[in-house]
């Protein structure tokens, strides 16, 4: 069979129903766009919510201290257990699949003062690997916390962006003197501007860091407000959990199965639950769109049918020239084939064109800034092609079906 007939009679076809087909066409292409823009409006939002979640630190888990609900070696329960420094060292030690581990102290109305401005704001002392643990990355110019500056407990500041916009307007920060708490210290760089949907006592632009020993030297605390540890495979974030409170269990001696002696965000764990969100708010936004598409589907076997009764006598003749049923089921399968990717393909043309188009539209909105935009992907593009290619089949398979059981003898009769 030769696929340009089939074209001459599709085209035969096109003018006689010329109304019929360019409504099916404008269904398939509308319920093309419909589930095209619904995943890539999902795509977009999974894009952009874990861009933002980058912004608290990628495979990290945050350690407090908590207190014992399990009696443990003739120990009662109610015990605080507070974290130290020390612990940094031993823990790391012992659970060698921890990438980086550090620790923070935390105080709150801190008062920061550059010549006549003066504001109150939240002040951590940490240690230098919080850069690559926490995404605490220096503007052009400046520089994070570290080595030297924990080993001689040097007074260096590091800001949040908002807090060196509000403090020191448009001065240039770096280098320049500050007072916290009456004491001087000096600007040695400010955080780039990054998004951040989640935070533990606070975001990241509304606070200050200097290094830990310089905390401890000027405010005293003695125990870490927080511990956070990074690590390397993220898919065996429960088991170093687990290790975590075995081994913090024998130093401090509690029950490694007591969960309430530590308590654990853990941020991979997090991302696993909210990928499987995602994923089913996107099969949801595709059933949506999807049963858009199926009634321009019912649209595509309607004509086929139509277009059999019309061309039963042609059907009789063909198949009484020697015409095999296959021959007849093929030809009005490729039909209903051809018209549903013809809408298709158009329909995913002009969703690319749109999303593209939006996305290069220069809209400040935080809105945007959390959601993201709409992306069609490889992926989505496979999946519409897939659909089209068995809702094709299907809207074409039964008309078809039909047209190769007619009886010649009866179809030449047929007015």
């Amino acid at each position: 069979m030769k696929i340009g007939i089939i074209y001459n009679v599709f085209l035969r076809d096109f003018r006689k129903q010329k109304k019929r087909i360019a409504l099916t066409l404008i269904a398939l292409v509308w319920g093309t766009i419909s589930i095209m823009l619904l995943l890539g409006f999902g795509e977009g939002l999974h894009r952009q919510m874990t861009v933002n979640d980058k912004g608290l630190g990628e495979g990290i888990a945050i350690v407090w201290g908590g207190q014992t609900s399990i009696p443990f070696k003739g120990m009662g329960k109610g015990r605080r257990i507070r974290l130290n420094t020390d612990d940094l060292d031993y823990i790391k030690g012992r659970i060698p699949e921890i990438k980086e581990i550090g620790g923070q102290y935390d105080r709150w109305g801190v008062n920061l003062q550059y010549g006549d401005q003066v504001i109150s704001e939240h002040c951590v002392g940490l240690t230098p690997n919080y850069r690559q643990m926490r995404n605490l990355n220096p503007q052009m110019g400046g520089r994070m916390i570290n080595e030297l500056d924990l080993k001689y407990k040097r007074r260096v500041i590091f800001l949040g962006d908002n807090v060196a916009d509000r403090l020191m307007g448009g001065d240039e920060p770096i280098g320049k003197q500050i007072m916290l708490n009456s004491i001087p210290f000096t600007v040695v760089g400010v955080m780039a501007q990054k998004l951040q949907n989640s935070s533990y006592g606070g975001m990241d632009e509304n606070q200050v860091s200097i290094p830990l020993t310089t905390f401890k030297a000027i405010f005293g605390d003695p125990y870490l407000d927080n511990i956070v540890y990074q690590i390397s495979d993220v898919s065996r974030n429960e088991e170093i959990e687990k290790e975590l409170y075995a081994v913090m269990g024998e130093r401090y001696k509690f029950d490694p199965e007591d969960e309430r002696a530590l308590s654990v965000w853990d941020t991979v764990a997090g991302k696993k639950e909210f990928d499987q969100i995602m994923f089913g708010i996107q099969i949801f936004m595709g059933i949506i769109g999807g049963l858009t598409l199926l009634i321009a589907g019912v649209g595509v076997a309607n004509i086929m049918y139509v277009s059999i009764k019309e061309r039963t006598r042609e059907i009789g003749i063909k198949m009484a020239m020697g015409a095999r049923r296959s021959y007849i089921l093929t030809q009005f399968l490729l039909e209903a084939i051809l018209i549903t990717f013809g809408g298709g393909v158009l329909g995913m043309a002009l969703s690319y064109i749109m999303t593209e188009g939006f996305k290069r539209i220069p809209i400040e909105s935080d809105v945007l800034d959390m959601m993201g935009r709409p992306t069609i992907s490889l992926e989505i593009g496979l999946l519409v092609i897939v659909i089209l290619s068995v809702m094709g089949i299907l809207a074409g398979l039964f008309p078809a079906m039909r047209a190769s059981s007619v009886n010649p003898v009866e179809s030449l009769r047929y007015e």
